[in-house]
């Protein structure tokens, strides 16, 4: 097998279309989709070329799906892409408005159209809808009935959308149907070992149907999620043989026969694996949703803590140092060594560093205060004042020179509620809200494996004290916490892996300990409901994966 250009096989050369779309923005999405139509007949002399799932309406769509202009803007889009095919072969993913039927509310599907020398020849429907984690398909889709197998020069191509390949009879069919090949096209998102599970079920459909498979990822940011690209090109023995770059675009290529032997294909890319791949996915998540939202930079506060130190790290990694701004914000109770750690980190990535002592307007919070709380002791409000401060005062600097405030809590934090509701809560992304503590360290350790400018991008002692949100003398987070490593335990296990109890007991956790966290957890959802988006990297995140009811009686127990 060979993988050199041009295509002197005689074989069907399919381009592979990795891209980054927005969602809503058909206009743009389907510039894109032209644009790499002629680099695919350029510089590969591509006949087919196949773009991943929705790409024209980016993906998640939601809820604009619900709107006739926006469905009317699809496909005046299409028309455009069609007149710009000429002789290429397109497939793309497009809702598809269908005739009403009786039985089904729903009048639009996920669909995979095919272009053929300017006309549509093929249209097929998404047979199945996941209805689950993230994915929400079935309150807008109606399910397709009907396999896709469509000839192209003498190949005949089955077509499949992302679920569908994880369901052997939609794949059987679509091979009994006539295909030799299968173009899945996916809009997938990234989480942890997910690679994992796609190449698997992918090794499953082949092993049942001896059919090789081209499968084709969105790569960016979204919102919540990440989609990690990552397409790639399986053979009927089930070899990956052509793999796309991780969370970047890309073009690759692959020379069909008719019989669906695969007999060249383009150049595979190292994928990132543990913490690059993490680190990767959330620098990825906040350049695409600072840029998308019309952000050219982001504020921070910085307090010579681990979770913010990792926060301005990535930040400055995703956009650039002169496009991040940090604040120190010392009261009364912040330590030296946090000023000088801060200041310290920022010097090292050169990052401007503003300072804003808070004092003043505690000490003014407290006189406004002062008579309704005349001979109660200090407690937790206290606290929370100060951290109501800083978020007053980032949130000023945001609206001044808008900068987008991102929030610094990572998701063993917001688990458990050892957050300030409009304090640190505060902002307009939350990079870290599904990275637990255990794994914060483990990014940052991994960070300064790769110096910047010969200095540490993180000072080792962030790394190595003890955790404390010095928001009274003395303070640690394990006054109030269990150790980090069995709480994201906790954590993981009745959040992710749907545990209870008597489960987390038996693998030798600590009773007491346990029903503690999960009561916070479950107290707690009122706060998780009014934070701030950001990137999942779990297999369940807090937000649109986990719905949780705010008012709820449920105990484990």
């Amino acid at each position: 097998m060979t993988t050199g250009l041009p295509n002197d096989t005689g074989a069907l050369r399919i381009a592979l279309a990795q891209i980054t779309t927005r969602v809503g923005d058909c206009v743009a999405n389907a510039n894109r989709v032209i644009d790499m139509m002629a680099r695919a007949r350029q510089e590969l002399d591509a006949r087919v070329i196949v773009f991943p799932e929705l790409t024209l309406t980016g993906y998640p769509p939601e809820d604009l799906l619900l709107r006739e202009d926006f469905l009317v803007q699809c496909e005046t889009q299409l028309e455009r892409i069609a007149q710009a095919a000429g002789d290429m072969a397109v497939i793309i993913g497009t809702p598809l408005r269908l005739p009403a039927h009786p039985s089904n509310a729903h009048r639009i599907a996920n669909a995979a159209v095919v272009i053929d020398h300017g006309q549509i020849i093929a249209r097929y429907a998404k047979r199945a809808l996941p209805n689950y984690g993230v994915f929400d398909e079935k309150r807008y889709f109606r399910k397709g009935r009907e396999a896709c197998v469509v000839q192209i020069d003498g190949v005949p191509l089955g077509i499949t959308i992302c679920e569908d390949i994880w369901e052997e009879k939609a794949v059987r069919e679509t091979v009994e149907a006539g295909a030799r090949i299968i173009l899945t096209l996916n809009a997938s998102p990234y989480h942890r070992h997910k690679t994992v599970d796609r190449e698997r079920v992918v090794a499953e459909r082949i092993a049942e149907t001896g059919c090789p498979v081209v499968y084709v990822n969105l790569v960016g940011g979204q919102d919540e999620l990440v989609f990690d690209g990552r397409s790639f090109v399986a053979t009927a023995d089930n070899a990956i043989v052509s793999k796309l770059p991780a969370f970047a675009e890309g073009l690759g290529w692959v020379d069909v026969e008719p019989s669906g032997a695969i007999v060249a294909h383009g150049a595979s890319h190292p994928w990132p694996e543990g913490e690059q791949e993490v680190y990767t996915a959330l620098t990825t998540g906040i350049r695409d949703y600072v840029r998308q939202n019309g952000f050219h930079g982001v504020v921070l506060g910085l307090s010579g803590g681990i979770d913010s130190a990792l926060v301005l790290t990535l930040a400055v990694d995703a956009l650039g140092a002169d496009n991040v701004l940090a604040v120190r914000m010392p009261s009364r109770y912040t330590s030296q060594m946090s000023l000088d750690d801060a200041i310290e980190q920022c010097l090292n990535l050169g990052v401007r560093c503003e300072t804003l002592p808070i004092e003043p307007v505690f000490e003014a919070l407290q006189a406004s205060l002062s008579s309704l709380f005349a001979g109660l002791a200090e407690d937790a409000t206290e606290e929370n004042l100060q951290a109501r401060a800083r978020g007053v005062l980032l949130m000023a600097l945001s609206n001044k020179f808008g900068r987008m405030l991102l929030t610094t809590g990572n998701k063993s934090e917001l688990a458990v509620g050892y957050a300030t509701l409009y304090g640190d809560m505060a902002g307009g992304f939350a990079p870290i809200k599904d990275v637990p503590k255990m794994l914060v360290y483990a990014l940052a350790r991994w960070r300064n494996q790769s110096l910047v400018a010969g200095r540490l991008p993180i000072p080792l002692r962030v790394i190595e004290r003890e955790p404390s949100a010095e928001l009274r003398a003395d303070q640690r987070d394990s006054d109030s916490l269990p150790p980090y490593d069995l709480l994201d335990r906790i954590i993981r296990a009745f959040v992710e892996e749907d545990q209870s109890v008597d489960d987390m007991v038996a693998e030798g956790m600590d009773r007491a300990i346990v029903r503690r966290v999960v009561r916070l957890i479950l107290l707690n959802e009122y706060k998780r409901r009014q934070a701030p988006p950001g990137i999942r990297i779990s297999r369940r995140a807090f937000g649109r994966d986990r719905r949780y009811p705010i008012t709820s009686g449920f105990r484990p127990e």
